[in-house]
């Protein structure tokens, strides 16, 4: 009998595997675990080479699977952007980008890439113009608010060249001034193109700092537990040329996420032969377990396109929908390519499920592994329409960073089901969960959890009743084996079992035993992918490879790293902290840096609306 290469011990371990739930060690051989069970069976397996791991009696449970990650777009600019993930005051944010505008030479920009919204700071609103003006009169600014607006101070305006004779686009914004001069906010109304075009006319990286990109960005994933994702595509990401950076890393073993990929139409009015082109030069599943083709979407035709901005109302799709949908799913139904579909609401989905029963009656999709993405406002009539065609739903935590919109628009009582995930379980609708990141969400899958467990927004707003919500060891599957089923990998991976891939994280809190508010809090002390360590910290930092530092030399990677902590904004793989989320540049003498007391006091440095707040004093001045 070979031994292990690793055995792990001393845990709490969590496999979702049925049979054995909650075993004593593990022991992975060649990239798989080879045993699970009581130590005293699988301790006397160890051989001269084996590596012994103490897990010192924390949380080990199975890899993270997101899947809805614009991961191989993001990865090209991760490098380039500002991240106001996870940063809880206004204050600080902009601290950040007055230090990340006093070291970013022209002609770059400074850009803050959506993965937040408003309702996560304590001020409760967005930069104003003059703000942003204020911190960088020179350099260009963009700020994208998830997809309903992007802030662009004057220097980016100038770059971008909108003036008053820049007609607004189709579905979109530019507003202006009593002159008629634009101000800087674009709004997507609903349709965000404006805001994808806007941020295109951007400098890009060149083809090894992209490379250098997307490895820093898989380690700030393997940082909050993430060892897979299914890619779904996006604008302005180009089949094959966009996908060369990937490939590099995919061919060189440099991948710490595994990634499936499924391909996004990108020609108005020519969807149909973009589908008839890469059908006929690719295969469904082609490549390894670390990169593999994952067929179609999310964007299969522009006139099905149904944008998720609820500060405005819902968009009626065009009369041609179902005409261009029908010509793409044959396609795909013909050759045998899955397919995954953007809709946010139900009436867009209803139009759908038309297109797919009427070609399923012509062409059985047995054995199809389709599915609808976010569904926000899916019926349970739509959902057993699903069902019966074999589909599925893959939701997002959208609503986490939205939600305070939608009851705006909606109500509360309509945002207790939005969207109904406890009762797609119930149906056995198959069921699983991811981010929409980049932009539109952030990427760390705690706040996801926390969402699902705890039905709150970022803000903190309860969405979803107390009984509605998913139990945390239901939530955690729609993380890990569930997501198998979207990428037709079920039984190869989601799960601590004999034969599946070695994809695991160890915790550094345990994640069914915090509180439900600190969930979203969770990351990851070490985390493995087919039993390589890809991240690790604390006891397990020596465990870690090492990785080249953020390119180039003034990324706000280098000195603010990825996700920020709420407590502390850290990137320890870069070897940077920054105390960002308690504190401003530097203390006052008002009240030194305690910021979450002013806000909270009675007096008028609380207030601000009344009184520029906390904001308001010297630490703030520019």
């Amino acid at each position: 009998m070979t031994a292990p290469d690793l055995i792990l011990y001393n845990g709490k371990i969590t496999t979702l595997d049925r049979g054995d739930p909650a075993p004593e060690a593990i022991a992975i051989t060649e990239g798989r675990f080879s045993a699970v069970g009581a130590e005293r069976d699988i301790m006397p397996s160890a051989g001269p080479t084996t590596r012994m791991l103490d897990l010192g009696g924390r949380r080990l449970i199975p890899g993270l699977i997101d899947n809805h990650l614009h991961i191989i777009r993001a990865g090209l600019n991760f490098n380039m952007e500002l991240r106001w993930d996870g940063v809880r005051s206004l204050a600080d944010a902009m601290s950040m980008l007055k230090r990340q505008v006093a070291i970013t030479p022209p002609p770059q920009w400074v850009r803050v890439v959506g993965g937040f919204t408003e309702h996560q700071f304590v001020e409760k609103r967005l930069p104003t113009l003059d703000e942003i003006n204020a911190v960088a009169p020179d350099t260009p600014v963009f700020i994208l608010h998830l997809y309903d607006r992007a802030l662009l101070n004057a220097a980016a305006l100038r770059v971008v060249g909108y003036t008053r004779d820049t007609p607004d686009p189709p579905g979109g914004e530019i507003q202006r001034d009593s002159s008629g001069t634009p101000t800087g906010l674009l709004l997507a109304k609903p349709n965000a193109g404006i805001l994808y075009a806007t941020l295109a006319k951007g400098p890009k990286l060149p083809f090894d700092y992209q490379l250098n990109s997307t490895r820093h960005l898989m380690r700030d994933l393997n940082r909050l537990g993430v060892t897979g994702a299914i890619d779904a595509g996006g604008g302005f990401q180009n089949y094959p040329d966009d996908y060369e950076v990937i490939e590099k890393l995919a061919a060189d073993d440099q991948l710490t996420v595994r990634i499936a990929y499924n391909l996004f139409t990108q020609k108005p009015k020519e969807e149909k032969e973009d589908f008839l082109r890469w059908t006929n030069s690719a295969t469904y599943q082609q490549g390894t377990d670390y990169f593999r083709l994952n067929g179609a979407g999310e964007m299969l035709v522009f006139s099905a396109a149904d944008f998720e901005d609820f500060r405005v109302a819902r968009p009626d799709m065009p009369a041609e929908m179902e005409d261009d949908l029908e010509g793409v799913v044959r396609i795909l139904a013909q050759n045998r390519w899955p397919w995954r579909m953007h809709a946010t609401y139900d009436e867009t989905i209803v139009r759908a499920l038309d297109v797919f029963e009427k070609v399923n009656a012509e062409i059985p999709f047995s054995g199809l592994h389709w599915f609808f993405d976010h569904a926000e406002t899916v019926s349970e009539r739509s959902l057993e329409r699903i069902a019966a065609l074999g589909g599925g739903v893959a939701i997002q935590h959208r609503m986490a960073f939205q939600g305070e919109y939608f009851v705006e628009r909606y109500g509360n009582k309509a945002a207790e089901a939005t969207p109904p995930v406890a009762r797609m379980l119930e149906m056995g609708v198959k069921t699983s969960g991811g981010t929409d990141a980049t932009r539109v969400a952030s990427y760390n899958p705690w706040v996801s959890l926390y969402w699902l467990v705890t039905g709150k927004t970022l803000g903190g707003l309860q969405l979803t009743p107390t009984h509605k919500t998913l139990d945390r060891e239901t939530a955690l599957r729609l993380w890990t084996e569930n997501t198998t089923w979207f990428s037709n990998e079920e039984g190869k991976k989601g799960r601590i079992a004999p034969g599946q891939l070695a994809d695991l994280v160890v915790l550094d809190r345990d994640y069914f035993d915090v509180p439900g508010d600190e969930i979203q809090d969770l990351s990851s002390v070490m985390t493995m992918v087919g039993g390589r360590v890809v991240h690790g910290s604390d006891v397990f930092s020596s465990l870690a490879p090492p990785l080249p530092p953020a390119m180039p030399d003034w990324s706000p990677v280098r000195t603010f790293g990825g996700y920020q902590s709420r407590f502390q904004a850290t990137d320890a793989d870069a070897g940077s902290v920054a105390s960002l989320t308690r504190c401003c540049d530097s203390a006052c003498g008002i009240h030194a840096h305690d910021h979450a007391r002013a806000w909270n006091s009675q007096g008028p440095v609380g207030n601000d609306k009344s009184f520029w707040g906390a904001l308001g004093c010297s630490c703030w001045a520019f």
